[in-house]
């Protein structure tokens, strides 16, 4: 019998490889399914989330509700920073961001939400992610938002960090910073949706007791950070820990708060669910 294929996208980070990784290689039991990795950049998945392109999903939370009415969010998955996240960062010291022209990785990623709960009053200028610290070293931009890998390696280019929004949003809510979210097809239906999301978990927690082996796979998508053993795994383990196999509590509190956040400051012009989470449905 031909197993149902399952496209899984997500960005070609070394994080999400690490909690893919069993699920592609096969290292747990897929219960007849078979999972191809699809992998694009965080603001193109978003962009394929709301033509509901593949059935399982990476994507920013500041994106979700505009996607609703195609997707439900897995309650394994995410990438939750508790006291760090998207960092900002400038050439010079800045007294201010207000009025600066900022590169940013897209204006559906979460960390463009949270600088525009941080600062509303900046330029934005959307670059791929992989080109915002060059661009703030030749001057392009006065600062720039930066995400992923960038966000350990943006020292070795010489620049200096105005803000955390992660620590930002953790001094001001007590709330760790929910930053993105795998999402599963509505149109899958609730059993073949509960299963995924069994198996997200699963995934996860082999990748998470089989850290070696997992990070053997994920150091090849550690972008800048190859040869850095330390440093990639250090940057696995800020977004995949026990809030990745659930968020907790007060993670699924912070998801809610910085949706309406960004609705009530006008940032987010969809309507948000009453209902995110698949096990909530």
């Amino acid at each position: 019998m031909e197993k149902r294929v399952i496209h899984v996208a997500h960005s070609p980070d070394s994080d999400d490889a690490f909690m893919f990784y069993p699920l592609v290689a096969q290292k747990i039991d897929t219960k007849g399914l078979e999972f191809k990795h699809i992998l694009k950049d965080i603001e193109s998945l978003n962009r394929d989330a709301k033509e509901g392109k593949w059935e399982v999903s990476a994507v920013s939370f500041h994106a979700y509700p505009y996607i609703a009415d195609k997707y439900v969010v897995l309650p394994s998955g995410g990438s939750v920073g508790d006291g760090y996240g998207p960092i900002v960062v400038s050439k010079e010291p800045l007294d201010t961001l207000k009025g600066k022209r900022i590169a940013i990785p897209g204006k559906w990623t979460t960390a463009y939400l949270t600088l525009k709960l941080f600062e509303p009053d900046f330029t934005p200028v959307e670059y791929y992610f992989e080109d915002i610290l060059p661009a703030v070293v030749s001057g392009e931009v006065d600062a720039g938002l930066v995400i992923h890998e960038g966000q350990l390696t943006y020292k070795d280019f010489g620049l200096k960090k105005f803000v955390d929004l992660g620590e930002w949003w953790k001094e001001k809510y007590n709330l760790p910073l929910p930053l993105g979210c795998n999402v599963v097809r509505r149109d899958l239906g609730k059993e073949l949706i509960d299963l995924v999301a069994q198996l997200m978990k699963e995934s996860i927690t082999y990748a998470l007791t089989h850290k070696e082996e997992a990070m053997e796979y994920a150091r090849k998508f550690a972008r800048g950070l190859e040869q850095d053993p330390e440093r990639s795994e250090r940057f696995v383990s800020m977004y995949v820990n026990e809030r990745t196999v659930d968020y907790g509590k007060d993670g699924r509190e912070a998801v809610y708060l910085l949706l309406r956040l960004g609705k009530e400051r006008g940032i987010i012009k969809a309507e948000i669910p009453e209902k995110i989470f698949s096990d909530e449905i």
